[in-house]
């Protein structure tokens, strides 16, 4: 069985190289969608213009394809709402020492 938990640990595996932190720590996972086996991730980046947008969306989908019994899997990237530093996890942020 497929479930949030499957798709978000194995997402944790996709790094930002620029940043140094998994997407979802930096709050970039913004929907997580599962029907039956197939999984829709909506995902965003630090900047619209980012030059890593497509190997960050390419290396999601791949991780996503490995999880056991894994159907379609889709990672679409949107710009609303925008990114923010505040939307990183608690731990990001402690890392780069942003409060609240």
């Amino acid at each position: 069985m497929i479930d949030e938990k499957k798709v978000l640990d194995a997402l944790r595996e996709v790094y930002d190289p620029e940043i140094g932190m998994d997407i979802v720590t930096l709050g970039l996972i913004y929907d997580v969608q599962i029907n039956g086996n197939d999984v829709h991730v909506k995902m965003t980046l630090t900047t619209p213009r980012c030059p890593l947008a497509q190997p960050l969306r390419g290396e999601a989908e791949e991780r996503l394809k490995k999880i056991e019994g894994i159907g379609n899997v889709k990672v679409e990237l949107v710009w609303d709402p925008p990114w923010t530093p505040e939307m990183m996890s608690e731990e990001g942020r402690k890392k780069f020492g942003i409060k609240g």
